[in-house]
């Protein structure tokens, strides 16, 4: 069977992150980490306690903490990616930050100015993330925050591979939605909605949430068996509705779903046609 170059790369970064965290489980590293936040004294590390353990002056999260961040309004968390990058797939509650101009993209780097403008208070905590262990935008834009004054800066350097890897669902903004649905005949769209009379997504598989968190829609063919990286795109009336379709489907062990945090009404040039 062929696979297509960008489904061999999605796999090998699946592949890799695993690998390299279960690596770090338990690593030599651990000595010298803080204990975890999420993790009371005495207790077994588990796989989302894993961190590179490397010495950038911005600290890294696990992705235990990453999990509390995101629950926290106190906190904000950052992509450090560029905006296509951050619509095609990203943590859900992040936030997109323009580039600085004038950037080679082996050098890009988000610009502390757009965040000064969104978070003017320098001492709230910072998460910034981008393509995970040897991705540098997180480690570059977290040493412009820290220059310009902001004294709370944290990384999830393990960043949006370790994430998936781990059962961490992501977010799809429309116009990457529309575009990838267009140009990867591979994709899989859900319809979340399940069994409706109501206006039709073209070319989607209705699961419902209760056929999601069960083995039917892995048995009659609606979920793709045959590669658990396929990408996954899931749609309902609510976001709310995708989302926990969406991760009832990571939940079984798919490796590549994105939610839209709209509803159908919202993407009708995905409506089916009456022919």
């Amino acid at each position: 069977m062929t696979y297509l170059p960008s489904r061999l790369a999605h796999r090998s970064a699946a592949l890799t992150a695993v690998a390299l965290i279960v690596a770090l489980i338990p690593a030599g590293n651990a000595a010298d980490a803080e204990p975890s936040a999420t993790r009371p004294p005495g207790s077994s590390a588990n796989i989302l306690d894993g961190t590179l353990g490397d010495r950038d002056a911005s600290p890294e999260l696990t992705t235990a903490e990453m999990q509390v961040a995101l629950r926290d309004p106190a906190v904000v968390i950052l992509d450090a990616r560029p905006q296509p990058e951050y619509a095609v797939s990203h943590i859900p509650g992040a936030r997109s930050v323009p580039g600085k101009p004038n950037m080679a993209a082996s050098a890009y780097t988000a610009d502390v100015s757009a965040v000064i403008k969104m978070i003017p208070d320098r001492t709230r905590r910072l998460v910034l993330y981008c393509n995970g262990l040897y991705c540098g935008r997180s480690k570059r834009f977290a040493a412009e925050l820290r220059t310009h004054g902001y004294t709370d800066v944290r990384r999830y350097q393990l960043g949006i591979p370790a994430w998936r890897a781990l059962g961490g669902v992501t977010q799809v903004e429309k116009s990457a939605l529309l575009a990838l649905l267009a140009r990867d005949s591979t994709a899989v769209l859900i319809d979340a909605r399940g069994s409706t009379p109501r206006a039709r997504l073209a070319n989607a598989k209705s699961i419902a949430l209760a056929d999601a968190a069960t083995a039917t829609a892995k048995d009659d063919g609606r979920l793709p068996m045959n590669d658990h990286n396929t990408r996954i795109f899931v749609i309902g009336d609510t976001g709310a509705q995708a989302r926990a379709v969406a991760e009832a489907i990571v939940h079984d062990a798919f490796h590549n779903v994105s939610f839209f945090d709209g509803g159908v009404s919202d993407v009708p040039e995905l409506v089916a046609r009456d022919p």
